[in-house]
């Protein structure tokens, strides 16, 4: 008897949109000589505990997810993956600011300046 184990797909840590994908091209194409590419984190930050952080690496660190873009090669932080599991980042600009955004399904809250939230 052959027993068949079937392994699930891992869900993306983070789906980014065209426009997000564009902005990493973007700031890519400006980056530091040592930069291999952008990095999603969420330090401990705010009034509701969680920040979104995105910035230059030089490394890579061991546990981080990456994705893989035209515009080159985007990091999720390993220790935040947990709260970004099924999230989608979006890059919005308007007349008056201009910012990644986050639709993220397993915030629970956020201050109301929506600069932090808490999962």
């Amino acid at each position: 008897m052959t027993v068949e184990m079937k392994i699930r797909e891992r869900p993306a840590a983070l789906t980014l949109t065209p426009a997000a994908v564009q902005r990493i091209a973007d700031l890519m194409a400006a980056a530091p000589e040592d930069a291999i590419g952008v990095k999603l984190s969420t330090p401990r930050r705010g009034c509701s505990g969680l920040a979104y952080s995105v910035d230059y690496v030089s490394e890579a660190a061991k546990f981080d997810e990456t994705i893989e873009t035209e515009g080159g090669t985007f990091f999720v932080d390993g220790a935040s993956v947990l709260y970004l599991v099924g999230s989608v980042m979006d890059w919005t600009e308007d007349d008056f600011q201009a910012g990644f955004t986050f639709e993220n399904p397993n915030a629970k809250g956020a201050c109301g300046c929506g600069e932090s939230f808490m999962v």
